[in-house]
């Protein structure tokens, strides 16, 4: 039998990978993990730990214009420092990555610097050195993809928000995704003048429709400039340093920044997964079974990489999964039907199960319920922010199988509601429910009448 240096490698130190790493090594297996750049990934260095901190950088501005309602005497206008809030959400991430580095060490996971790449089915090279293993696993995460477009280079991806130098004045924004959306909102917030371009007739694509259209009305109250059926042809850099976008109508606009918004790839370029045998899809997405092991059976892949739900807890439990199976002694299988997400707009959403769409075509016969309200916050604070919420429930089994809200904690809300969900709860469970008074969330078990039809 055949001698290996680790029993798993793990290539990539994001959620995904460094979860499976810790865990695999707690189980006594031999572990080593290469990471090219940071520790956290892209959830910690660029995505949802700053994101969500800038998202609560940009609710200060709301705050502030909201208190007076309240009795409170602000200076006008409150002072935003941009460098502040940079440097102040560097020193937080680099802690993180310590946490992480700190995490492995303790578990006796080797580290690796640098970026890995496939020899054969049990052997990867970092830099010039090889290893082998008797399992390896990807988890390389995914990068944002920017389409072909005259003038390419003047533009951003969602990486180099953070740090952007100067603060833009006015940013405008290609996409019509998560992503987009969330920045959007939160430059928005600290002050900019957002305008966002969407291609197609909505934003959200995959998100219930009565959602779509209730945040796209939202964020238009907030100021920022919707754009829909719209597309560039052309960026160019002027003169005094703007920056001018050339639409397909002929008309232009300028920005400071042209942040570009539009989807993710998975991260698998210079891999050398053809060295490996290992199988991709169309888009270089790693194929994988329900199991989470590609074509190569030494081989296995989670998170971004490999997966179509590009959430962060998704590739913590795909990683567990992997782990349990080869080091453990549980063998299960994700069930991904009620998966919870958010999306950290002003106001966020809150999303759990089917949409109405989806469940129409699923289960054929279904009661909405949903209801619309302006919070009662709101009725001193002078603000016109209303609060979505809507239910779809299965006919036949009286079983809520859609939960969507739009509005102040959708997230913090929906969690606690996908585990009644998962567990199988009717609306007859619900409307048996006490609320909490006076909460947003209690709407959520006192809402009686269907909508017609």
């Amino acid at each position: 039998m055949r001698a290996f240096d680790f029993d798993l490698f793990v290539i990539g130190g994001g959620s995904g990978g460094v979860r499976a790493a810790r865990m695999a090594a707690q189980h006594g297996a031999r572990v080593a993990l290469a990471e090219c750049a940071e520790l956290g990934g892209t959830c910690v260095n660029v995505g949802c730990i700053p994101k969500k901190l800038y998202s609560y950088a940009a609710g200060y501005a709301e705050s502030f214009a909201e208190a007076a309602g309240y009795g409170w005497k602000i200076p006008e206008p409150p002072a935003f420092d941009w460098q502040q809030l940079k440097e102040n959400r560097a020193r937080e991430i680099k802690r993180l990555n310590g946490v992480y580095r700190s995490m492995l060490e303790g578990a006796r996971v080797q580290l690796i610097q640098g970026w890995a790449q496939f020899v054969d089915a049990h052997t990867v090279r970092v830099d010039d050195k090889e290893f082998s293993a008797k399992h390896i696993l990807i988890a390389t995460g995914g990068m944002p993809f920017v389409p072909e477009v005259a003038g390419r280079e003047h533009i951003v991806v969602s990486d180099a928000m953070f740090d952007l130098d100067p603060f833009p004045r006015r940013l405008l924004v290609v996409g019509g995704g998560y992503i987009a959306c969330e920045m959007a909102s939160i430059f928005n917030g600290l002050g900019a003048e957002v305008t966002l371009l969407q291609r197609t007739a909505h934003i959200l694509n995959g998100f219930d429709e009565d959602v779509r259209q209730f945040l796209a009305k939202e964020m238009s109250g907030a100021g920022i400039d919707l754009r829909f059926n719209t597309v560039i042809d052309m960026i160019t850099r002027q003169d005094d340093g703007r920056l001018c976008a050339m639409l397909s109508r002929g008309q232009r606009i300028e920005a400071d920044t042209i942040l570009y918004a539009t989807g993710r790839v998975p991260n698998t370029a210079g891999l050398g997964l053809e060295a490996a045998g290992v199988a991709t899809g169309p888009n270089g997405s790693v194929v994988v079974d329900a199991h989470y092991r590609t074509s190569v059976p030494s081989i296995f892949a989670v998170g971004d990489v490999s997966t179509q739900q590009q959430l962060t807890p998704v590739a913590l439990a795909e990683a567990m999964v992997v782990v349990d199976a080869l080091f453990g002694k549980s063998r299960r299988k994700l069930d991904y039907q009620f998966t919870p997400t958010a999306v950290f707009t002003h106001p966020n959403i809150g999303t759990c199960g089917y949409t109405e769409a989806a469940a129409r075509m699923k289960f054929g016969k279904v009661h909405i319920f949903s209801s619309e309200f302006r919070a009662l916050r709101h009725t001193l604070s002078g603000s016109h922010e209303r609060t979505f919420m809507k239910l779809i429930v299965d006919q036949a089994s009286d079983r809520v199988v859609g939960l969507h809200m739009v509005g102040a904690d959708a997230g913090e809300i929906v969690q606690g509601f996908a585990v009644a969900m998962r567990a199988g709860a009717t609306k007859a469970d619900f409307d048996s429910t006490i609320g909490i008074h006076p909460t947003a969330a209690e709407e959520f078990v006192t809402m009686r009448e269907p909508m017609p039809g």
